[in-house]
C-alpha cells in the first residue's frame, strides 16, 4: 500500500511513532493544510531533524499548489532546490560535502554514488520515488533571492520607501506601524538601536516619512539625507525643530545615512526584482517557491531586509480577500533574534506579531522554526495552532516549550497534560516529533518522512550562484529597477524661428481655454546640451510659443448585471489644432495633458501659433465635440477575463497572473471544502477499522506469546517422555501429558493463524477504503483544476448615456524656440516645454 496515496489531500509529513515501545507504526500522519492558517512552530536542537521537517512541510505545500516565501538565515532551507528526479550520482556530485567523503575514506565520486543510492532507497522505504520528486520540481517556479548580492536573484528595496497606496483616514495606525518599522530598520542598518518614543533620530525620520507619505511623495535614501539636513517641517511636537534636534547633530545623522548610499555594495540593493509580494508568490499564475537567502549579510543588514520583507507581506495581505484555505506559506527558519521575549523589540518583531494575529483570515500560514526555544516571545506564539516539538538540548529548553504549549492550549480553550508532554518530549529521538495541533483531538508522535530534496546542509554564497546554472532550476525573469539618478536628456531638434501672434485668437465662448504650465526651461535644456557637446554653450535668445491642442476629458460608466459590474473610468485625449489641421482624429493623440498643471492664464512672455479654422466657429466646435463622443463610444472598451469553469471574472485592472492566482486559490478553497466532506464521510469507518486492527494486533501479540509458551511446554513434555523410556519407567502418564501439551500448542497455533487472518483482512479493508477515499478526493481536485487556466475575454462597452463629458477645451501647450551659441556657431532649437 503506497504511503503517499494514503494521505491524499493532506500533507504527508511522516508516520506515527510509539514512543513507549520505541517503534515506528505503519499509520501515516495526516495533517490538514488548512490547520496551518493558524500558524505553526517547529522547535528542536541541532540534529533533531528540524530542518528536514521544515523542508518536508514546504515540499508538501508545493505539491499542493501553495506558494511559499522562505526566509533562510543560514542557508539550510535553500536545499529545497536540490531535488533530482533521476537520482543519479552525477546529480548529487556537485553538492556533496567533500569533508563527509573524506571522513568515510571515500572519493567524492564514490560518496556521490553512496548518497544517490541512500536517497533512492530512503524514498522507497517511505513510499516515495522519482515520480514524486519530478512532480515536486514541476509544481512550482523555484528562485533563490540574495538581497545585497548578485549570487542569486538580486532584490531591489527602493520601492519599499515609496508611499503606500493606503488612506490615512482609514489606515493611519497601519501606516504609522510601517513607518516605525522602516525607520527602525534604517537606523539599525547604520548601527543605531533606537527607541521610537525617546530617540531624536527615530522621531525626526518618522515625522519626515509621515509628512512625505501623507502628500503621496515617495522617498529614497538620497532624498532622505537631504530632508534630514533641511527638513520639510519646522516643529517636532510643540518644540522648534532646531531646539529639539540642532542642525549640527542632524548633520551627523545625515552623514551616517549617506554612508549607506556611498558604499559601493549599496548598488546591489537597488537593482533586481522589486519586493512585489504578488509577483514573488506567483509567476504567470504558477505558484512560486521564493527563498530569501540572507546568510551572507551582516546582522544589521539581515534585520533591515527582513523587516522590509515582512512589512511588504503585511501590506500585500490587506489587498486579499478572506479565505479558509491555505493561500500561501511564510516560512522563517532560525528565528533567533527576530522575535525575542519582552522587553526586546527589534524592527522585525512588530510585523511578525501582526502577521500572527491577522494573517489567518486571509489564508496565509506562518511557520517559525528555531533551535533556541528560550529566545522566543511565547506570549506571541499563543496564536500558533500547531507545535512540532523535537529533541531538545536542556531541561530549561523543555520547561520553556511546556510553558508555551500551555499558553497555546489555553488560548484555544483547552488544557495541557503537562506530565504526559514532559515524559514524551524527554523520550524523543532524532527525526521524532511531538505534534500538538489545536484542531486535532489529541497530540501525536511521529517520525518525519524522507525528504524529496537532498539535505546537503547550509549552502555557501558560491553554491547559491551555482544554483542559477542548474537547468532544472526555474529562474525568474528579472525586471531591473533603473538607478534613480539616471539622466534623461531632452530631444535636440534644430528649428528656425517663425513669427507668432502676441495675443491668442478669438474663439467661440462654448470652448473653454486652458494653458499648460511649462515644466522645462531653456536653462535646463542648455545644461543638457552642455553634457552632449565638448564645446561651450551660451543661450542667446528664447521664445515661449503656445501651440493649440483640442482637449477632451470624460467619465465613462461601464455597467453590467452579470458580472455585477459598475466601474467608472476616466479618459482624456488631446489632438493638434494648428492652422494646417483639417482632419481631427482623436485616436492620434498629440500630447499627454496633466490636469494638475492646467491654468487659466498664459505666461506674459508667451506668443501664440495660429489655430485651425474649424475651431474658430461655434458650429465647428459642436462637430468636434460630437466627434469626441463618437470616438469614445467606438473606442472605450472594458475587457475582463472570464473563467467558465469557476464562472469568475477578473477585477477591473487585475493583471492576468493575479487573476490566475485568484482562480487557483478559489479552486483550492472549493476543492478543500468538498474534499473535507468526503474525508469526513470515510473517517468514521476508517477510525473504527483502525481501532479494530490495533486491538487485533495486540490480541495477536498475546496469542503469539501464548503459542510460543505452549510450544516450549510441549517440547519439554516430549523430552521428559523420552527420558522416561530411556530410564525404563512406564511412559503412559508422560506420553499422555506430552499429547495434551501438543494439543494445547496446536490450539494456540490455530488461534494465532485465525487472528493473523483477521489482521490481514482488516488491513485489506483499510487499504480498499483508503484507496476509495483517495480516488474520490483526486476526482474532486481534478474537477476543480480542469479548465482552471482557460480564459476568455469579455468586452463591455458604454452606452451613449454612460459617457459624461467633463471638459472640452482648447489647451495651449508651451514650446520653446531658442538660439544658442555652440562653440562660436549659432544654432536654433525647438523643444516641448511641458514634458518632464
Amino acid at each position: 500500500m503506497s504511503t503517499t496515496s494514503e494521505v491524499q489531500g493532506s500533507f504527508y509529513l511522516g508516520k506515527l511513532y510509539d514512543p513507549e515501545a520505541n517503534q515506528l507504526l505503519e499509520r501515516p500522519l495526516e495533517y490538514d493544510p488548512r490547520d496551518l492558517t493558524t500558524h505553526g512552530v517547529i522547535l528542536g536542537m541541532t540534529g533533531s531533524g528540524k530542518t528536514g521537517l521544515g523542508i518536508s512541510l514546504l515540499e508538501e505545500a508545493t505539491l499542493s499548489g501553495v506558494p511559499s516565501i522562505v526566509i533562510d538565515p543560514k542557508g539550510d532551507v535553500s536545499n529545497l532546490l536540490l531535488a533530482f528526479p533521476n537520482l543519479e550520482p552525477g546529480d548529487f556530485l556537485p553538492w556533496v560535502n567533500v569533508d563527509d567523503a573524506r571522513r568515510r575514506n571515500m572519493t567524492v565520486e564514490g560518496y556521490a554514488a553512496f548518497i544517490a543510492k541512500a536517497w533512492r532507497e530512503g524514498l522507497a522505504q517511505w513510499g516515495e520515488g522519482p515520480e514524486r520528486v519530478a512532480q515536486y520540481r514541476g509544481s512550482a517556479d523555484f528562485t533563490v533571492y540574495t538581497p545585497g548580492s548578485d549570487a542569486g536573484m538580486p532584490v531591489s528595496v527602493v520601492q519599499m520607501l515609496e508611499a503606500p497606496p493606503l488612506s490615512w483616514d482609514e489606515e493611519e495606525e497601519t501606516l504609522r506601524e510601517r513607518i516605525r518599522g522602516t525607520v527602525s530598520a534604517l537606523l539599525g542598518l547604520v548601527g543605531m538601536e533606537t527607541d521610537p518614543v525617546r530617540s531624536r533620530e527615530h522621531i525626526l525620520l518618522s515625522n519626515i516619512f509621515e509628512h512625505c507619505w501623507r502628500k503621496g511623495e515617495g522617498l529614497d535614501i538620497g532624498k532622505l539625507v537631504g530632508y534630514v539636513q533641511n527638513p520639510p517641517i519646522t516643529k517636532l511636537g510643540v518644540v522648534d525643530l532646531d531646539l529639539f534636534f540642532p542642525k549640527a547633530d542632524r548633520l551627523a545623522l545625515a552623514l551616517a545615512l549617506n554612508g549607506i548610499v556611498a558604499a559601493p555594495s549599496f548598488e546591489n540593493w537597488i537593482v533586481g526584482m522589486p519586493l512585489d509580494i504578488q509577483q514573488i508568490l506567483y509567476r504567470n499564475g504558477q505558484p512560486r517557491v521564493s527563498v530569501f537567502y540572507i546568510a551572507h549579510l551582516s546582522d544589521q543588514e539581515r534585520m533591515f531586509f527582513v523587516s522590509l520583507l515582512l512589512q511588504g507581506v503585511q501590506a500585500w495581505l490587506r489587498g486579499q480577500s478572506g479565505t479558509t484555505s491555505l493561500r500561501a506559506l511564510l516560512y522563517f527558519d532560525e528565528l533567533y533574534g527576530y522575535m525575542p521575549p519582552y522587553p526586546a523589540n527589534p524592527p522585525s518583531k512588530v510585523p511578525l506579531l501582526t502577521l500572527l494575529k491577522q494573517a489567518r483570515a486571509y489564508g496565509l500560514g506562518v511557520v517559525l522554526a528555531t533551535q533556541n526555544p528560550v529566545d522566543l516571545d511565547y506570549k506571541a506564539l499563543t496564536n500558533a495552532g500547531t507545535w512540532f516539538v523535537g529533541k531538545l538540548q536542556t531541561d530549561r529548553d523543555k520547561a520553556r516549550v511546556l510553558e508555551g504549549l500551555e499558553g497555546a492550549a489555553a488560548e484555544a480553550g483547552g488544557a495541557l497534560d503537562r506530565a504526559y508532554f514532559d515524559r514524551v518530549i524527554a523520550s524523543l529521538q532524532n527525526r521524532v516529533f511531538l505534534m500538538h495541533n489545536v484542531h486535532a483531538g489529541r497530540p501525536q508522535v511521529f517520525m518525519t518522512r524522507w525528504a524529496l530534496s537532498y539535505l546537503r546542509g547550509p549552502l555557501t554564497r558560491e553554491q547559491i550562484r551555482s544554483l542559477k546554472k542548474m537547468p532544472s532550476a526555474a529562474a525568474a525573469t528579472i525586471t531591473p529597477i533603473p538607478h534613480p539618478l539616471s539622466p534623461t536628456p531632452y530631444p535636440l531638434t534644430p528649428s528656425s524661428a517663425t513669427p507668432y501672434a502676441k495675443v491668442p485668437p478669438q474663439l467661440p465662448s462654448s470652448l473653454s481655454i486652458l494653458y499648460l504650465e511649462p515644466r522645462v526651461f531653456p536653462e535646463g535644456y542648455c545644461d543638457n546640451l552642455r553634457r552632449e557637446t565638448p564645446f561651450p554653450v551660451k543661450l542667446l535668445e528664447s521664445h515661449l510659443v503656445y501651440r493649440p491642442h483640442l482637449y477632451g476629458a470624460a467619465k465613462v460608466d461601464f455597467k453590467s448585471r452579470v458580472p455585477d459590474l459598475f466601474h467608472t473610468g476616466s479618459v482624456s485625449r488631446a489632438i493638434s489644432a494648428s492652422e494646417d489641421d483639417r482632419i481631427f482624429d482623436w485616436g492620434n493623440e498629440s500630447l499627454k495633458v496633466d490636469p494638475q498643471v492646467l491654468s487659466y492664464q498664459p505666461r506674459p512672455e508667451g506668443v501664440f501659433a495660429e489655430v485651425s479654422e474649424e475651431v474658430k466657429a461655434a458650429v465647428g466646435v459642436r462637430r468636434l465635440q460630437d466627434g469626441f463622443r463618437g470616438y469614445l463610444e467606438r473606442s472605450q472598451v472594458l475587457t475582463l477575463l472570464y473563467n467558465a469553469r469557476l464562472e469568475m471574472y477578473s477585477e477591473v485592472g487585475e493583471a492576468k497572473e493575479d487573476f490566475l492566482a485568484r482562480l487557483q486559490a478559489r479552486a483550492r478553497e472549493l476543492s478543500d471544502g468538498e474534499a473535507e466532506k468526503v474525508r469526513s464521510r470515510y473517517q468514521t469507518q476508517l477510525v473504527r477499522l483502525q481501532d479494530k486492527l490495533e486491538r487485533a494486533q495486540r490480541d495477536l501479540a498475546d496469542k503469539q506469546a501464548l503459542w510460543d509458551a505452549k510450544k516450549r511446554e510441549s517440547t519439554i513434555s516430549i523430552v521428559e517422555s523420552g527420558f522416561s523410556l530411556l530410564l525404563g519407567k512406564r511412559p503412559t502418564r508422560a506420553v499422555s501429558t506430552a499429547a495434551s501439551k501438543q494439543r494445547m500448542a496446536d490450539q494456540a497455533r490455530m488461534a494465532v493463524e485465525e487472528r493473523q487472518a483477521e489482521v490481514e483482512n482488516l488491513k485489506e479493508q483499510i487499504a480498499r477504503l483508503t484507496e476509495e477515499r483517495d480516488d474520490a478526493v483526486v476526482k474532486i481536485q481534478d474537477k476543480y483544476q480542469e479548465g482552471i487556466t482557460e480564459l476568455e475575454e469579455k468586452r463591455f462597452r458604454p452606452s451613449q448615456a454612460a459617457i459624461r463629458l467633463e471638459t472640452f477645451a482648447l489647451v495651449w501647450a508651451p514650446t520653446w524656440e531658442i538660439a544658442v551659441d555652440v562653440g562660436g556657431e549659432r544654432k536654433e532649437y525647438r523643444f516641448a516645454g511641458y514634458e518632464d
